[in-house]
């Protein structure tokens, strides 16, 4: 497949053909994830599908908040990559990596600590309670494995390479198939066996993609410096040609951080929508959440090409601004919304033909009817709206790689607020169902005031690199 450039071929097809890969990755992460799910559904039973589901909103904040880091050490690297500062991008690389293998350790201590507590507090069915606390504690112990992989994700993306996380990802879901087969199906591990499964394929995949980033770092270093730096090494005789290169920078770190925080938002708010409301599914018993969590897997599933479209819009953005080409993003984003238009059309004729197969799928043959027909109700319903996110998910994508991250942030805000405050209120009017009716609304207004914010054009005037 031909390689296109974001700063020179066609907005169109190198947004689409950056943005496969990128999808693709991630439909094998969710694909594993489901596996898991199906696996355990169909070997250990309703209750320990439940146990997963019921840990599932928590794991998964974690891994956005870990992606949502990537993307913001990301939107740094590119914009110093459209620049042509390659040593400074090395710089913001290396930055990252040390910050968020760091924060890893600290959030998975936490979560170590406090995985009773938590699940306590979210009131978890007690007859799936210690199954869900242990394996919230199993994939705790793993977490610097699983942040790491993504943060390194992110960084192949940065640099336009969309490819290399692909392969990565059909090689950890593979091997997680495999160990779910063999630790759950054949010798009986249980969910204890699933979480370890995960664990190990990202662990593995994380040190391997470690090497990879290191060696491809190399390439960059081997090449002549850009036209800045070379000028920069004419003015002072030659003393930033021969200076070391750095490995931290606590001003790069700042600049990470201001997109970062806003972009772990954004990756999480569905995440965390979940979160907050897993009390009100709780509170209908472990059926419903079984049900419940069939659907939420798929959702997850068909967010996919919408959440990648957004992160390959983000690195468009901030390449093509860091090489001062303000009207080459437009043209993108208008590419990109036929792009989401596409996808949404795909899924909502999916969902609508074949919801109730796949969440048959699930569930053992015994399960309750009301896993079933919680889980039919979630995807005939959403099925219509997920333009609503691919929407939302572009537009702030340019916000994110501008570095305009104020209305950006607000406007995520807003989407996790109409969703836990309308789930907690219609749920005892009207039932589960208040959950998902819930999720458009906050995806419509996401959407609606970032794209007030595209129109105004302010954020193609931000500028988070210095050029020397």
């Amino acid at each position: 497949m031909k390689k296109y450039s974001m700063l020179t071929d066609s907005p169109g097809k190198s947004l689409f053909f950056f943005a496969l890969p990128m999808i693709l990755g991630n439909l094998f992460q969710q694909f594993y994830s489901t596996v898991d799910s199906i696996i355990v559904g169909q070997f250990v039973g309703e209750d320990a599908l439940a146990a997963v589901g019921a840990s599932y909103s928590l794991t998964t904040v974690f891994i956005m908040i870990a992606i949502g880091g990537g993307i913001g050490a990301s939107v740094i690297t590119s914009q110093y990559l459209g620049a042509g500062l390659h040593k400074k991008m090395k710089t913001s690389i290396y930055t990252a990596l040390i910050t968020f293998l760091a924060v890893s350790i600290v959030l998975g201590s936490i979560g170590l600590i406090f995985s009773r507590g938590i699940l306590t507090a979210l009131n978890t069915p007690d007859n799936i309670l210690a199954d869900a606390i242990l394996y919230l504690k199993i994939y705790f112990v793993g977490l610097p494995f699983l942040f790491m992989y993504n943060i390194l994700s992110s960084v192949f993306n940065a640099l336009g390479n969309s490819k290399t996380p692909l392969y990565l990802l059909i090689f950890s879901s593979l091997l997680n198939i495999v160990l779910d087969l063999l630790l759950v199906g054949g010798m009986g591990f249980g969910i204890a066996g699933a979480a370890a499964a995960t664990v190990f394929a990202q662990g593995l995949s994380a040190v391997i993609s470690f090497y990879l980033l290191i060696r491809s770092l190399k390439y960059y270093g081997s090449r002549a410096e850009d036209t800045k730096e070379q000028t920069g090494v004419q003015k002072d005789s030659g003393e930033e040609k021969e200076q070391k290169q750095q490995f931290y920078n606590v001003y790069m770190l700042g600049n990470m951080i201001k997109v970062a925080i806003p972009s772990m938002l954004q990756q999480s708010i569905v995440s965390i929508g979940m979160l907050l409301v897993q009390s009100v599914v709780n509170g209908f018993g472990s059926s419903v959440l079984a049900g419940y969590t069939a659907g939420m897997r798929i959702e997850s599933i068909c967010i996919v090409p919408m959440i990648a479209s957004g992160n390959a819009v983000s690195t468009f953005t901030a390449q093509n601004l860091g090489a001062g080409k303000p009207e080459r993003v437009k043209k993108g984003y208008l590419a990109a919304v036929r792009m989401v238009s596409f996808f949404a059309i795909l899924i909502c004729m999916a969902l609508s033909l074949f919801h109730e197969s796949i969440i048959r799928s699930f569930l053992e043959a015994g399960s309750e009817q009301a896993a079933f027909e919680t889980g039919n109700a979630y995807l005939s319903f959403i099925a219509f709206f997920f333009i609503f996110i691919g929407l939302k998910a572009i537009t702030d994508g340019v916000l994110r790689g501008a570095g305009d991250v104020v209305v950006f942030t607000l406007a995520n805000l807003v989407n996790l607020g109409i969703r836990v405050t309308a789930a907690f209120t219609l749920a005892p009017l009207i039932g589960v169902q208040a959950v998902w009716f819930a999720v458009p609304m906050g995806w419509a207004s996401n959407y609606l005031i970032s794209f007030i914010r595209y129109l105004s054009g302010k954020w193609s005037r931000k500028k988070l690199i210095k050029s020397a």
